[in-house]
């Protein structure tokens, strides 16, 4: 069947060739319709509409009288004590022997449509929004969302924090390890330092435990948590609470709706990296990149807008809030701290001491005094423990027996910071010297990692095994050429030499003709001055 517009524009070509004196059996011939419609196109230039089809009977029909005498009954029973979906498919069957008849999903459809007689018998009045109109720079909205990303080659599920401006929708996005008070905090000032500003009015907040430590109750009234408190007094933001549960979804509804559109466009397929801050790097440019879309139906991207919004906020305090949680855990046996329920690794000699622990929302920094002495990446599930090898290497050289089945080792495998090349070299050297003092080379070759950049340690290691050399000096030497040939190659420009594993020992003579040594300008030395010290030394024995 034609479209409408088509059907307009046959009607109007039938129209036209009858007034130039076409016949009725010209007409259909002509434009390759029947009489019915020739004759409907004379009748009238505008088409009129087709029958609808006949409706198609339902299984659930014999039912409908049913469902809808339970739900009249419920308009006098207590709340709680109301006909769910489930309930009446149950009662359905039992009592009136639906089975294989209908379906759950059609009791649940069918119930979810007829909520209307609440509304039609007064009970429950129909929801009715009104629409809002945000001045610029006054109103911003926030939340957390659940997100899925690969982090290292693994499914991990993150928090995504979202600061939303209600006038342009600008957002700032931050992925972080947690939805703790630390990603709470840390979000608010990278929000507010991306955007160069404050919100003059409210933030809209549901009722996160990061902010809210009680509701009063069914009120807007809510007891802070204190450092929250401080935060909102030092940055100025004053805090709107939406309506506890579902019902205050839409007082916040454009960064409900932004966290679901930033997820579908930037989120899928699965984003991969080896670290969050490299996820948060790629979010900053998304964000940036999203200032280039327009909203619905507006005229000016959301970039023009927030350049007509930004002079209006408030400024930044001078003086930056510390986001992170101070612990102050002592180091157990194994050299380990324990924050919220996970374990992280410190250097073996800090045993027995108490340490100062600074936990962000996806890192966690040990502190002796006003020194950091160990940093790892936050754990994301509790239980967990997360240790660095190098953290026991002196213990380890006074027990090389312990290294093979060292849960530190594992990890540090798993992580690709002990390379295949390390276990061909350390198998080769205990081989020549022993398991013991082959394992007690190896942790030397761990140690030269604190010193010498770990490629040009692995570059190390590959010519020493091509070298035959199983000891810490010739793996020394040649981590160092790898290093010096790398800083020639940068002073040089040329990029590609950087990345070669120089093999062989290393010709001085070799060198200087490949790159000769700058012409040396200074005078040749003297020993005028000692001679003159000798002659006084002879006059005074005389």
């Amino acid at each position: 069947m034609p479209s409408g517009d088509s059907r307009v524009a046959l009607f109007a070509a039938i129209r036209r060739d009858a007034k130039a004196g076409l016949s009725n059996r010209a007409l259909q011939r002509k434009n390759g319709v029947g009489y019915r419609t020739v004759a409907a196109a004379l009748e009238s230039a505008w088409p009129k509409r087709p029958k609808r089809p006949p409706k198609r009977g339902s299984r659930l029909d014999r039912y409908r009288d049913v469902i809808d005498g339970w739900l009249r009954e419920d308009l006098d029973a207590p709340r709680k004590q109301r006909h769910t979906a489930k309930r009446i498919f149950e009662r359905l069957l039992d009592e009136h022997d639906a089975a294989g008849v209908v379906s759950y999903g059609m009791v649940r459809d069918y119930a979810t449509r007829r909520r209307q007689i609440r509304v039609g018998a007064g009970r429950e009045p129909a929801k009715t929004f009104i629409p809002q109109t945000h001045r610029p720079g006054r109103e911003a909205e926030v939340d957390f969302g659940e997100v899925v990303v690969r982090l290292r080659g693994e499914l991990v599920t993150c928090t995504l924090f979202s600061l939303r401006l209600s006038y342009s929708g600008k957002a700032v996005h931050r992925i972080s390890a947690s939805a703790g008070q630390e990603a709470f905090f840390e979000g608010h000032a990278h929000a507010l330092r991306v955007l160069g500003g404050v919100p003059t009015g409210k933030i809209r907040y549901d009722n996160l435990k990061a902010a809210v430590a009680s509701v009063i109750g069914f009120s807007r009234q809510r007891v802070e948590a204190d450092r929250w408190t401080a935060f909102r007094s030092h940055y100025g933001i004053e805090a709107f609470y939406c309506q506890p549960g579902i019902t205050g979804a839409h007082e916040k509804g454009g960064v409900e709706g932004d966290i679901g559109w930033f997820r579908r466009n930037h989120l899928v397929p699965i984003p991969e990296a080896d670290s969050i801050d490299e996820l948060n790097a790629m979010v900053d440019a998304w964000d940036l990149a999203d200032e280039q879309r327009r909203i619905a139906t507006r005229a000016h991207t959301i970039g023009e807008h927030f350049a007509t919004e930004q002079p209006l906020l408030a400024p930044l305090p001078v003086e930056a809030f510390e986001t992170g949680r101070w612990f102050t855990p002592r180091v157990d046996r194994f050299a380990q701290v324990t924050v919220r329920m996970n374990k992280y690794s410190v250097p073996a000699h800090y045993v027995g001491r108490q340490l100062r622990v600074l936990l962000h929302a996806s890192e966690l920094v040990v502190y002796d005094g006003q020194a950091a002495v160990a940093r790892h990446e936050r754990l994301m599930t509790k239980g967990g423990v997360r240790l660095d090898l190098d953290h026991y290497l002196e213990v380890l050289f006074r027990k090389p027996g312990a290294l093979p089945g060292a849960t530190a080792l594992e990890q540090a495998r798993k992580a690709a910071m002990f390379t295949p090349i390390h276990d061909e070299w350390w198998a080769a050297a205990c081989k020549t010297h022993g398991d013991a003092d082959g394992t007690r080379a190896l942790i030397e070759v761990l140690l030269l990692h604190r010193h010498l950049p770990d490629q040009h340690v692995v570059a190390g290691l590959a010519a020493a095994l091509q070298a035959g050399g199983y000891t810490a000096d010739v793996v020394t030497l040649e981590a160092r050429k790898a290093r010096d040939t790398a800083v020639d190659a940068d002073r040089d420009g040329d990029e590609a030499a950087s990345v070669n594993i120089p093999g062989g020992i290393a010709s001085l003579t070799e060198r200087r003709l490949r790159k000769p040594l700058p012409v040396d300008t200074r005078p040749l030395p003297t020993v005028d001055q000692y001679d003159q010290l000798l002659r006084r030394t002879s006059r005074a024995q005389d």
